[in-house]
């Protein structure tokens, strides 16, 4: 269920105290005015309060391409400015990038395990920010594996392998700094350690249980505030004991197994394992939220449409019956210690970027970056092409004074 603002509630409020009939949004006093409430929130027009955190889902769905759910992604942003991503799944970053915020403020990613629905689109947030306004390197904190090679250190390193070719033509014409990435790898058996810690927000993490040993959970407190941001796993006892008292607890709670096998193609013996033992059924997830208590809980992973949406819902409420968002991609939570007040987010389809504040690097001087392109190929140039363009050529050079 979706809350209104505290806008709308005490604009509600006046108008039953005088008597006078209105819609939940309020009152239009004039044909040519503004109506006080439109329950959602468009990205870039709120400041954050300093004690305030904002969360929004950019992902929430599974590992299948779907055009109205991408793969699992949180975007957190904490009064005092700093914002988090907790994992980049598939598609999410064309979520995040409908939100218009600078990319050298999206340079912190917390990756909860290396399934490619939770860290998939990290392609798209490297190359896409170093080429849109980035201007530093991408920092990535995620766990260790129980071998080097399953560890988060080990995928990165071999992520800009796989994109030598990316990396080496861009290194060529645009500052590299933007592309380097710096892994902070930690202990996935590790309970309740700090991560990270810094301008008063700390970020723990608790082990999870799903398909190996590496996934993790994790808990970022800011300002007296509590959110429990939890990744694949079956309800295991880290997140039970530390989840506690979480003003907003994140879990995943799975498609049923019946519905594994009718929309997802899945075997009923594959179905069961997947949704009850890989990760959590519904009412498994009603029964860590009916133990820890949030303030707020929130389901996730699975798609949420009408064929799922009521098979999700009746199971959680067989084991809890306390404040509940099913999340779909595009929503936001406005937590503060006084409420938590859930909108949907309007944003456009054709979304640019927004440059920070930070002056973009200087590309390579000639001649210190080797060349990615011989001698062979430049040769291929058309020369009416080029003769065709000068004149536009000429005068951007004119006008800003290149040579």
């Amino acid at each position: 269920m979706k809350s209104i603002s505290k806008h709308g509630l005490l604009l509600l409020l006046s108008f039953c105290l005088a008597g006078t009939a209105s819609a939940a949004g309020g009152v239009v006093t004039s044909p040519t005015g503004i109506a006080p409430d439109r329950y959602v929130y468009y990205p870039g027009t709120e400041e954050l309060n300093k004690d305030e955190i904002r969360l929004i889902s950019c992902g929430t769905g599974l590992p299948a391409a779907r055009r109205d759910q991408a793969a699992t992604c949180w975007l957190v942003e904490v009064g005092n400015g700093d914002k988090f991503l907790f994992d980049v799944g598939t598609g999410s970053m064309v979520n995040v990038a409908a939100l218009m915020i600078p990319y050298d403020f999206l340079d912190k990613v917390f990756l909860t395990h290396l399934h490619t629905d939770h860290w998939g689109d990290l392609s798209t947030l490297w190359a896409g920010g170093w080429t849109a306004g980035r201007t530093k390197p991408l920092q990535v904190w995620g766990p260790k594996g129980a071998t080097d090679d399953m560890g988060t250190a080990y995928a990165v390193e071999h992520f800009l392998k796989s994109f030598n070719w990316d990396a080496k033509t861009r290194n060529f014409i645009l500052s590299a700094e933007p592309g380097k990435i710096s892994v902070q790898e930690f202990d996935y058996k590790a309970v309740n350690a700090v991560v990270y810690q810094e301008n008063g927000v700390t970020i723990r993490s608790v082990p999870a249980i799903h398909a190996g040993d590496g996934p993790v959970s994790f808990i970022l407190e800011y300002a007296g505030l509590k959110l429990v941001v939890g990744g694949d796993t079956f309800p295991n006892k880290w997140y039970i004991e530390h989840a506690k008292n979480a003003d907003v607890a994140i879990h995943e709670t799975f498609l049923t197994p019946p519905d594994l096998v009718k929309f997802y193609g899945q075997s009923p013996g594959q179905a069961v394992l997947v949704g009850t033992f890989i990760h959590t059924s519904p009412p498994a997830f009603g029964k860590v939220m009916s133990t820890i208590k949030p303030r707020h809980a929130i389901g996730y992973h699975f798609f949420n449409e009408k064929g799922t949406h009521d098979d999700i819902l009746q199971g959680v409420r067989t084991t809890y019956d306390g404040p509940l968002t099913l999340a779909t991609d595009n929503m936001v939570w406005n937590i503060t210690k006084d409420a938590i007040v859930v909108r949907d987010i309007v944003s456009p389809d054709q979304a640019w970027s927004v440059n920070g504040p930070n002056k973009p690097p200087a590309p390579p001087a000639r001649g210190t970056v080797p060349d990615p392109m011989t001698d062979f190929i430049k040769a291929g140039r058309w020369a009416p092409a080029e003769k065709a363009q000068a004149p536009m050529v000429n005068k951007f050079k004119k006008d800003n004074n290149l040579k």
